[in-house]
């Protein structure tokens, strides 16, 4: 690909707490203060969303604002797919992390045939589905609408025909059945789940690298055990959710910091590695929420650094 697209999606419909859209706009701010053409250098382009349904009463217990999130998905991927197209790197900067299914969706709408890996840096598992979910919180559900795995041998909820419809149909969008196999998804970080996850995960034999593991083996190992692992796969998604860092380190400023998460440094290292790998086709930041930042927008400070890190590996890669 010659260049990078932005492609700025501020819905935040799916998370539980609020501020969540104001991320990508938070990254902004940290550039214009440090006087960083970074946003001035590249192409973006601005995902509707459907943030008005915030406003609005919750129709579906199980799936909060699912009909909203449909229209999420489908803007994301035909963003996604435009950028493959006119042969740019689609870089997301999202607000919560549900519409990273948006995101999956649009990597399989334009590349059909090829295999997706997908290696999810992140505190959560984010294999919920509305008939596991205890909260009904959508940004809890976007890997499993991409294994196109309803979890029911862990079912919880009594869903109602209208939502199962809603989830059948988000499902579908850009590419219909299993978008990406259980042996082609990595979590790294991930120790914030419930048990219908814990079961899930076990069930499809997901590979989760801990933060201990992290800690003990070295960064660039794990890195390379990712690649590895992924190497049967045609093209890499790499989904950064800020909360996989440690709170202590950069503050609160995301919707559900959890406690002893990667080191800023070991996140930098680790993403910074990964980007490297040739067959990385998107990469996405998600979950900044300057609302919650108890350290001055630090985590959008944080994030920026990485951001900035990958962008000049990837034009590295181009040159």
């Amino acid at each position: 690909m010659e260049n990078i697209k932005f492609i700025i999606n501020r819905s935040e419909i799916a998370a539980g707490t609020r501020g969540a859209s104001l991320g990508p706009e938070s990254l902004k701010v940290v550039a214009w203060k440090n006087e960083n053409s970074l946003f001035g250098d590249y192409p973006i382009v601005e995902v509707p969303t459907a943030n008005h349904l915030l406003n609005k009463p919750v129709k579906h217990q199980f799936a909060k604002r699912i009909e909203g999130l449909i229209e999420v998905y489908k803007n994301v991927a035909a963003e996604v797919v435009t950028a493959i197209n006119e042969n740019t790197f689609p870089l997301v900067l999202a607000g919560d992390h549900a519409s990273a299914g948006g995101t999956i969706a649009g990597l399989k709408a334009a590349y059909p045939d090829k295999r997706l890996g997908v290696i999810w840096v992140d505190a959560h598992g984010d294999l919920h589905t509305p008939y596991t979910t205890p909260s009904g919180n959508m940004h809890g559900m976007p890997l499993s609408t991409a294994l196109n795995d309803d979890n029911l041998s862990s079912k919880r909820n009594d869903v109602p025909n209208e939502t199962v419809q809603l989830w059948e149909k988000l499902k579908a969008i850009g590419f219909e059945g299993q978008k990406v196999k259980p042996e082609d998804l990595i979590f790294v970080g991930v120790r914030d789940v419930e048990d219908e996850e814990i079961s899930m995960m076990n069930r499809l034999n997901i590979r989760n690298f801990t933060v201990d593991e992290v800690r003990v083996n070295g960064v660039a190992n794990i890195a390379n055990e990712n690649n590895q692992l992924l190497s049967q796969c045609d093209l890499i998604y790499i989904s950064f959710d800020v909360d996989s860092m440690d709170p202590i380190e950069t503050g609160n400023g995301t919707g559900t910091p959890v406690m002893d998460g990667l080191s800023i440094r070991d996140a930098k290292v680790l993403l910074t590695e990964l980007t490297k790998n040739p067959k990385l086709a998107c990469f996405e930041i998600v979950e900044i929420n300057p609302c919650l930042d108890d350290k001055t927008n630090l985590m959008a400070e944080t994030a920026f650094e990485i951001l900035s890190d990958i962008i000049n590996i990837l034009k590295e890669k181009q040159n």
